[in-house]
């Protein structure tokens, strides 16, 4: 069964991950929010447009953890454990040298996902302005494909994951972690992304990002 650890180092990754969640996807729902200025109706549309958005990153997750699961399969199980952990702990590190400005590694990755953005970017827009929930959620899917170097890191450690369950599962409570900011975002708009903008929180969450990656290399070593 996938480890307790690895959901938890994911959901830690959203977590601490949000400041540059707002960055990227918080002027989108700032304007939705803000679209539908009925206070009763923000938390519903923030809900239904997060919700579809997490779903993209499951089905993401599936698709690379089941990559993986055909290198993965050959392997012991003691090797593919400490393999997770050695690529768990890399991308975290990643994650956090990025969030805290101190490394362009996964801005290359990100880049890469550019042209399949292309593709889906129109269908978004014709779904401008939303005017219900369900239109939210699809919207969410859509924008979920948004080239995000955060993401694309989950997924590479979704390959390491060994089966397509296990890397839904990843990425589920990858998404799960990054709700509280973009919520929150979506709810307190003008005095939340400013907070999360100061260089003091990109460093502290990019600094605690890359302890709990050290650790997870430490965890993962151990094991060998």
């Amino acid at each position: 069964m996938f480890e307790w650890l690895q959901l938890g180092s994911a959901f830690t990754a959203g977590l601490l991950g949000g400041v540059h969640c707002v960055g990227m996807c918080g002027g989108i729902v700032g304007a939705l929010s803000l679209a539908m200025p009925q206070q009763q109706k923000r938390l519903p549309l923030l809900l239904s447009y997060n919700g579809g958005r997490v779903l993209s990153y499951v089905i993401a997750g599936a698709l690379f953890g089941g990559i993986g699961q055909f290198s993965t399969g050959l392997m012991p199980v003691q090797w593919m454990q400490v393999s997770l952990a050695l690529i768990a702990g890399i991308m975290m590190i990643l994650m956090g040298l990025y969030l805290g400005g101190w490394s362009g590694v996964l801005r290359h990755i990100e880049s890469a996902g550019g042209a399949l953005w292309k593709l889906i970017e129109p269908y978004g827009r014709k779904l401008l302005p939303v005017k219900n929930s369900s239109q939210g959620f699809v919207l969410g899917m859509l924008w979920g494909w948004l080239p995000c170097g955060l993401v694309y890191s989950m997924l590479i450690w979704a390959l390491g994951s060994g089966s397509a369950v296990n890397g839904s599962l990843l990425l589920l409570a990858f998404g799960l972690g990054t709700l509280p900011n973009l919520i929150a975002t979506g709810l307190l708009a003008g005095e939340f992304v400013p907070f999360m903008q100061r260089s003091s929180v990109r460093s502290a969450a990019g600094i605690g990002l890359t302890v709990f990656g050290l650790y997870t290399l430490y965890r993962g070593f151990g094991a060998v």
